[in-house]
C-alpha cells in the first residue's frame, strides 16, 4: 500500500533523530541542514522541531508528481497564509494551524485539503479507504508502538492508506527506517492519534 511514497524526514540527517529524541542532541546541530533548504543554520535550529507537518506536505507532493519544493520553502508559503504564528514577546512558535494551511495547501498546490477538528478512527479509515491522504495529530511516541501511549496529539504524521485492521504512515520524527516507513493496527494506532487531521488528495 505505502510503496509510492517518498519519506522524508523533519530533521536533514535522519539518522540524528534518535540521539535527537532521547540523547539530547542539539537538532541545530545537523551537518546537513542546508539540504532543507533552510537559509542558515540558525533559522534551521530554530524550526526544524515544528516541521512534522510540513515534511508530511512535501511527502504528499513528491508522491503526486515526484516534484516538490524545499522544506523551508514549503514553510515559507504556510507562514504567509499564517499556518504558523509567533509570539511577539517571547519568540515562541505556534503551528501548525490547521485551516490557514489548508488555504495554503489548496492555493499553492492544486491539492483538495480539508481539516477534520474531530476526526474518530472510523472516519479515519473512510477517508483512507476513499484514496485520500491524512496529516494526523498523534503523540510523538508512536515510534515506540511497543510502550503504552503517554498522551495523544502534538505531532503530525502523514496516513497514506490501510490494509485491513492495518494503518500505513510516514512519520517525520521516526528514528529507524521502520518507525518512519511505519504501519500499525488500528488499535496500536489509536492510542496515540487525538482524532484530528487535515485530510487532502
Amino acid at each position: 500500500m505505502p510503496e509510492p511514497f517518498p519519506t522524508i524526514t523533519q530533521y536533514a540527517s535522519p539518522d540524528l533523530i534518535h540521539a535527537i529524541a532521547y540523547e539530547g542532541h542539539d537538532p541545530g546541530n545537523d551537518p546537513r541542514w542546508a539540504e532543507s533548504g533552510a537559509p542558515d543554520q540558525t533559522t534551521y535550529s530554530r524550526w526544524c522541531r515544528h516541521m512534522c507537518g510540513i515534511a508530511c506536505l512535501r511527502m504528499a507532493l513528491l508522491a503526486r508528481n515526484g516534484h516538490a519544493p524545499t522544506l523551508f520553502a514549503l514553510l515559507d508559503g504556510a507562514r504567509k497564509y499564517g499556518a504558523y504564528t509567533e509570539d511577539a514577546d517571547t519568540g515562541a512558535i505556534r503551528g501548525l494551524i490547521y485551516a490557514p494551511f489548508a488555504d495554503y495547501v489548496r492555493d499553492a498546490h492544486a491539492l483538495t485539503a480539508e481539516v477534520h477538528r474531530t476526526l474518530p478512527v472510523p472516519g479515519l479509515l473512510d477517508l483512507l479507504d476513499a484514496g485520500r491522504l491524512a496529516l494526523v495529530s498523534v503523540h510523538k511516541e508512536i515510534r515506540r508502538p511497543d510502550r503504552s501511549a503517554p498522551g495523544k496529539g502534538g505531532h503530525l504524521v502523514l496516513a497514506t492508506g490501510r490494509t485491513g485492521d492495518t494503518i500505513h504512515f510516514r512519520n517525520p520524527s521516526g528514528d529507524t527506517e521502520q518507525t518512519r516507513s511505519a504501519a500499525l493496527s488500528v488499535g496500536v494506532f489509536a492510542g496515540f492519534y487525538a482524532e484530528r487531521a487535515v485530510s487532502i488528495t
